[in-house]
């Protein structure tokens, strides 16, 4: 019997700042190996905290984390973060703004270059490697931060809601990009979003939190099949999923003043 050993695991986490209140409590779950976790729940319930916790940016206060059996501060090399807005350095060019993960990382500067243009192919953005940030739209600024992210080749990716600022129409087509991706490079995704469409499209199982402190109210099984197209969003499951989180959501939310 194959024992199947999860890539990250969290067993009664808690985490607090100093002295503060409890940001989150005895949070638990188990991701295997090619998961896609959406974490969704009201501002201030700690999704982005998890995110940092399964990252080692922050220590955990209470319990025990598991990143590829290790500690997570000991796993860093594993995972590879893309967050809210782009951050990319506007003195650079694209090419150059990919590969600087790689040159802390102390990698060569003709396999920088190589690995830069291949994560740019990658995300739709070959023939734009000697553009500035400046000359980008939004969207193309959050595929460069994805080819940024991509190029440390991760086992594991974490998304802190990087699409949140885009219009709808280019949100929907980078979600397809995104799961595309994923699809020829195999990573386990957590991925922070407050919209329960995109949640419901992109994951095989979304964690809806409550806060106060923040806890895992109820988790939600996506069997969609993959590949997800625009035919999914018109397919009654996929409709039926997007109702069933959004009752979720409001229940931990609480009424509206």
């Amino acid at each position: 019997m194959t024992v199947t050993v999860p890539i990250v695991k969290f067993d009664q986490v808690e985490k607090r700042y100093g002295d503060g209140p409890l940001i989150l409590d005895r949070i638990s779950f188990e991701a295997q190996r090619g998961d896609f976790i959406s974490l969704i729940g009201p501002s201030g319930c700690g999704k982005s905290t998890i995110l940092k916790l399964i990252s080692g940016l922050n220590p955990i206060s209470g319990g025990h984390a598991t990143v590829e059996s290790i500690t997570p501060e000991n796993a860093a090399e594993e995972l590879a973060f893309v967050f809210q807005e782009p951050t990319l350095l506007p003195w650079l060019t694209v090419q150059r703004n990919v590969e600087v993960p790689l040159k802390i990382r102390g990698v060569e500067s003709s396999r920088r270059a190589e690995v830069a243009r291949k994560s740019l192919d990658l995300v739709g953005l070959a023939g734009r490697e000697e553009a500035y940030p400046r000359q980008l739209s939004g969207g193309q600024k959050m595929r460069v931060s994805i080819a940024r992210a991509l190029s440390l080749s991760p086992k594991i990716l974490l998304l802190d809601e990087p699409f949140g600022a885009l219009d709808e129409m280019t949100r929907d087509h980078l979600n397809e990009e995104l799961l595309a991706i994923r699809d020829r490079k195999a990573w386990t995704a957590f991925f922070v979003t407050h919209s329960v469409a995109e949640s419901v499209f992109l994951s095989n199982r979304i964690f809806v939190l409550s806060a106060n402190p923040g806890r895992i109210h109820r988790e939600v099984r996506v069997d969609l099949p993959y590949p997800r197209t625009e035919e999914t969003r018109q397919s009654s499951a996929y409709q039926k999923l997007v109702a069933e989180v959004t009752l979720l959501l409001r229940s931990v939310e609480g009424p509206r003043t």
